[in-house]
């Protein structure tokens, strides 16, 4: 009954996550690059009628204030409360007319800076190609993992075959040493990335793939439950009288029991193996000015929204009853907190800009191409916001910068280990000193892993031979045998 137990872990942790509606609304925004947020609010313009797009920048629609027009029918027809409500309801306008007429600005002159009058065109996008890998990945982006948890869950889903299972002898407690994340914590989060769709990537054996796709009815079924775990080479070799035998059971329960199987995936790697092209454009822009690095958030995309005239004129008129008040407010609220999720989307984005350009100083004012190690929680502690703020703030977007655009993950040099003085060290580092190691290595009898662990420990860097062979890999570099020229 193990992984029921795992099933209820992984049900709890994410019920711990469930956030207001209208909290998790902004949180997406941060976390949406520019494409797929333009996309989202042209989709809130359409539940929301009290606001429309202006297509037209520069033109400027007729969304004068209209003074309220009352008259004996109203004033002695409608009750206090109501007429209350409605005086409300405009001021209310009002304040949201004011809000996007700065809003407007705002978005206008960050629009400009950016696109210096010209328009970002189609010319401007840029081809990538997304892996399955990382549609997978993405996933985890809701939960409040930490940097090293993250980057632990990558490197169980990059040791991964085309099936989607670990290495025989793989250790995930082992694995996770490397990022200082407890035993305990190890599993947790192994469960939780096996309970992502599609289930059962990472198992260490066809058994674990498959009883983790099981619906808790089927977890309370032992006799399923242990056909899975004790009688799989039975199973697929269709000895069901010695499965009836062993389990207690008879042939017709078998046969039940083996059509349940049959309708889960015993390969699920397959299905996030796929790549597909896609195309991006920056979500900021980072210009070199007088010696000087500025930021801009791309606005290009972003839509310039307006009032519904039609509706502020009948606001303004209180052309309407109760049921309509009730609807109005809600929209108005609806749409004050849209402009606000916008607002700090776009500052929150510039402020981490800003900390990466202070951080990774040689990188940009020195042009050096060398990152120094920097996680999300040193830009958290730096802009006082939380680990996952800045996580959702660089993932998937990219910085249009001086040096090429750059996917803003990229600036965040994970580290590999530890330097003499317990400080961190970065991959970039790491691979840089492998590379000029086995540059110069005598052909005939090249370097080891070992003992390219041993040449790092003697230049004060502390790594261990499985993540020195991880990124041996990553730089296409064979491994010693193979790299042997006789």
């Amino acid at each position: 009954m193990a992984n029921y137990h795992s099933l209820n872990l992984y049900q709890g942790l994410k019920m711990k996550q469930e956030l207001k509606p209208k909290m998790l609304q902004s949180l997406q925004m941060l976390a949406m690059p520019i494409m797929e947020l333009e996309q989202h609010l042209k989709q809130e313009l359409i539940t929301n009628p009290l606001l429309e797009m202006r297509e037209d920048r520069d033109s400027e629609d007729d969304i004068s204030e209209v003074e309220p027009e009352t008259s004996k029918e109203s004033e002695t027809d409608i009750e206090d409360d109501v007429e209350n409500d409605m005086s409300k309801n405009v001021e209310e306008v009002k304040e949201l007319s004011e809000i996007l007429d700065n809003w407007n600005d705002y978005h206008h002159e960050i629009s400009s800076r950016s696109t210096d009058s010209d328009e970002m065109g189609p010319e401007m996008y840029m081809p990538y190609i997304v892996e399955g890998k990382v549609v997978f990945l993405q996933q985890l982006y809701s939960l409040h993992l930490t940097d090293d948890e993250l980057d632990y869950a990558t490197d169980l889903l990059d040791s991964v075959n085309q099936h989607g299972f670990l290495p025989e002898g793989y250790s995930v407690i082992e694995s996770a040493s490397d990022y200082d994340i407890l035993p305990e914590r190890a599993l947790e989060i192994h469960q939780i990335i096996l309970h992502l769709d599609p289930s059962g990537i990472t198992a260490q054996n066809i058994q674990e793939c498959l009883l983790v796709q099981l619906n808790e009815e089927q977890l309370m079924n032992d006799k399923l439950v242990n056909i899975i775990t004790y009688e799989f080479e039975n199973l697929i070799h269709r000895r069901y009288q010695r499965i009836a035998s062993n389990q207690g059971i008879n042939e017709e329960q078998v046969l039940n029991c083996r059509n349940q199987i049959a309708k889960l995936d015993p390969k699920p790697g397959l299905r996030i193996g796929t790549a597909s092209e896609n195309y991006i454009i920056p979500d900021v822009i980072i210009k070199e000015i007088d010696d000087d690095f500025e930021v801009i958030v791309n606005d290009s995309l972003t839509p310039n929204i307006i009032l519904n005239p039609r509706y502020k004129k009948m606001i303004n008129r209180k052309q309407y009853d109760r049921e309509t008040i009730q609807f109005v407010r809600e929209k108005i609220n609806s749409a004050k907190f849209l402009i606000k999720s916008m607002y700090m989307r776009m500052r929150t984005l510039e402020r981490v800009t800003q900390s990466i350009i202070k951080h990774q100083h040689d990188f940009f004012y020195r042009s050096s191409g060398v990152l120094v190690p920097l996680t999300y929680s040193f830009i958290a502690q730096d802009l006082d916001v939380s680990e996952s703020t800045i996580s959702r703030v660089v993932r998937h977007k990219y910085a249009d910068t001086p040096f090429g655009v750059i996917p803003l993950k990229n600036f965040f040099s994970s580290t590999a280990g530890r330097d003499d003085n317990y400080e961190s060290v970065s991959r970039q580092r790491v691979k840089s000193l492998i590379h000029k190691y086995i540059d110069v290595e005598d052909k005939s009898n090249p370097i080891s892993d070992k003992e390219l662990v041993d040449m790092l420990k003697d230049d004060g860097l502390n790594i261990s031979r499985r993540i020195v062979a991880k990124y041996r890999d990553e730089m296409g570099v064979l491994n010693s045998r193979l790299r042997r020229i006789q």
